[in-house]
């Protein structure tokens, strides 16, 4: 074996330095390089979990935001329309009492109208009067006169 190893120019005391320094090379690589990869690869993946789960909490909340949107404006339109409805029913009352006012001035018009009708209506019957009896007094006089001459 010695033989096939010296063949091929291999020196056992050389072959036993190297692989003495090939574990110490591959002991400090491990120690000074893998084990903090590993360390810093376990914290990013805690920081990614951590992204997941506020992303996720994030999501949630977004839709609670969303549900509370939809409750408020739910609540506003119901809040409008109760107040258009009171606003209609205010102006539907406030038409009423116009109307009624209204009737009411159109009859007090209508009264005072008939009233100063009838008054003219008398003092032109007055005047009347007054006017036939003076024509009667003056048509008697002319008769009397006829009658005296």
């Amino acid at each position: 074996m010695q033989q096939l190893l010296a063949a091929f120019g291999i020196k056992w005391d050389l072959l036993l330095a190297q692989a003495v320094n090939f574990a110490i090379v591959l002991i400090a690589l491990w120690y000074f390089l893998y084990k903090p990869v590993l360390t810093m690869l376990e914290k990013r993946k805690v920081i990614v979990a951590k992204g997941v789960a506020d992303a996720q909490l994030a999501g949630q909340m977004l839709a609670g935001a969303d549900s509370e949107a939809a409750r408020r404006v739910t609540a506003a339109d119901n809040e409008a329309e109760g107040i258009v409805s009171a606003a209609r029913e205010s102006a539907s009352a406030e038409k009423a009492r116009l109307l009624k006012e209204a009737e009411a001035r159109a009859v007090s018009v209508a009264k005072d109208a008939a009233a100063r009708a009838n008054e003219s209506m008398e003092r032109a019957r007055r005047e009347s009067e007054s006017e036939i009896a003076r024509l009667a007094v003056l048509a008697a006089e002319k008769i009397l006169q006829k009658h005296h001459d």
